[in-house]
């Protein structure tokens, strides 16, 4: 039963962070609810595209692995540089804000919480469970299972008091004749925000994705597992939607740093502690399902030779990907940058690498026709994304060009990297040695080495393999 990881990992902290962005650019209560509708039907669109390229491709690593080998190595290591400087740090960086956002709300009850403190939070947080992440693989995936609990919990209190008061006759705020009362009038581009700031919410749905080669059957399962989580988690986010506006104005949730700390005060009377406990909960399980992901992302590129080969390598006794985790600079992100700007930025260079991997499905149909494909999409299905893609990518450029244009400079950089780094071969004696050092010391620094089945590819490790 694969439905379990992907629902378990879709629904994610991003649901307590978008509800703000998405009603700020929408404009309107009527708006901003259609976007979450439009949300999940997209997903559903992408993850049968991903279904294919995951029963055809069956290689762990998600879209990298499918870019490589359609694209070729230049487009593979873009998306993976981009992944390790922008992707999964900023994710990081926005999931820690809104864990230390939500646990010092109540405790500033009618100011917002300190910058230092809810940054100095975040940090220990994010340390912390980088500790957990490289002492112990159980510790980790039982911290995942009890935290998963602590999300839904959440989800399912605001949903229920919602509908609660939906029953009552709260619900002025979602009469079709107020909700498209619009507080300003939306440009297109603005709607193209508003759908990056719900994307985020829904960032995660390609993650089974990453694991292809341990899913069981994934002929029958993925498309199982997307056909169940996407609709659950469309109609999950929707009615917590719903249940925000059933009980708050839209320039209250507008005014509020942690949502679902608002909400819970206004409703849940004595109870209302209730709410930031299961939101700072599921945050916390949020930063430990990202830092276990990416550092797998990180060792599959290390594996390639796009990554230096101390990534690959996981420490003698608790086989636990040290360097990996090592490598992910949130600390350094959590310094800069306002949460909803972290995640426009985080969205467009997502949305970017949705649409690379999509584009190379229709290639490596025309490029590879006679290719076994267990799972075969309708083209107008790729199609459909694609332009959806392009419009909302372009007008996002349009609306936010300093910070979506930052994401594809960043991701630009990569270029010279790829060059020097993978594709120059012989390189000068110096720079080999050099190589060796630093990855000797970090062995013995971080008390590592190559897993045992890699042996076999990495024993020469002088001249041309250490500089990969």
């Amino acid at each position: 039963g694969f439905n379990k990881p992907l629902g378990g990992n879709i629904i994610g902290s991003g649901i307590f962070i978008s509800p703000k962005g998405v009603l700020e650019h929408a404009g309107s209560v009527g708006l901003s609810l259609i976007i979450w509708v439009c949300g999940g039907g997209i997903c559903a669109l992408g993850s049968m595209c991903y279904a294919e390229l995951g029963v055809t491709i069956p290689k762990s690593g998600g879209d990298y692995s499918y870019v490589t080998e359609i694209f070729g190595g230049l487009v593979g290591f873009l998306l993976l540089w981009s992944a390790v400087l922008i992707m999964y740090p900023t994710t990081l960086a926005v999931i820690a804000l809104t864990f230390s956002n939500y646990v010092l709300q109540p405790a500033f009850q009618n100011c917002l919480p300190p910058y230092v403190a809810t940054r100095l939070l975040a940090t220990i947080c994010v340390m912390f469970l980088t500790w957990v992440n490289c002492y112990s693989v159980r510790w980790a995936t039982r911290i995942q299972d009890v935290f998963t609990i602590g999300k839904l919990l959440a989800l399912v209190l605001i949903i229920v008091v919602g509908l609660v008061q939906i029953c009552k006759g709260h619900y002025e705020a979602l009469k079709p004749s107020v909700a498209f009362e619009f507080l300003q009038e939306p440009s297109v581009g603005q709607v193209a925000l508003a759908f990056l700031q719900a994307s985020f919410a829904y960032s995660g749905w390609n993650f089974l994705n990453y694991v292809t080669e341990e899913v069981v059957e994934p002929r029958k399962n993925l498309p199982r597992a997307i056909y169940i989580s996407i609709p659950l988690v469309t109609l999950v986010y929707t009615l917590t939607n719903i249940a925000y506006f059933s009980s708050m104005t839209p320039e209250e949730l507008l005014a509020s740093n942690a949502v679902a700390v608002t909400f819970g005060e206004k409703l849940l009377g004595m109870f209302s502690w209730v709410m930031p406990i299961s939101v700072a909960l599921s945050t916390f399980g949020g930063i430990n399902g990202y830092l276990f992901t990416s550092s797998r992302l990180c060792f599959s590129g290390a594996r390639e030779g796009h990554l230096p080969y101390l990534l690959a390598m996981i420490h003698l006794k608790n086989c636990t990907p040290i360097p990996a985790l090592l490598c992910s600079a949130t600390i350094i992100i959590l310094c800069v940058g306002e949460t909803h700007n972290l995640i426009n930025y985080v969205s467009f260079i997502n949305f970017l690498s949705y649409g690379v991997t999509i584009a190379g499905l229709l290639y490596f149909r025309k490029k590879k026709p006679n290719q076994l494909r267990p799972i075969k999409v309708n083209l107008l299905i790729p199609i459909s994304y694609l332009i959806f893609w392009v419009v909302l990518l372009c007008f996002s450029l349009y609306s936010e060009p300093v910070v979506c244009g930052l994401g594809m400079v960043i991701m630009l950089t990569g270029v010279p990297v790829y060059f020097v780094g993978v594709w120059w071969k012989d390189k000068p004696k110096w720079i080999s040695r050099l190589v060796e050092k630093v990855t000797y010391m970090g062995q013995k620094v971080c008390y590592v080495v190559f897993p045992q089945e890699d042996l076999s590819e990495t024993e020469p490790l002088t001249s041309s393999k250490a500089t990969d």
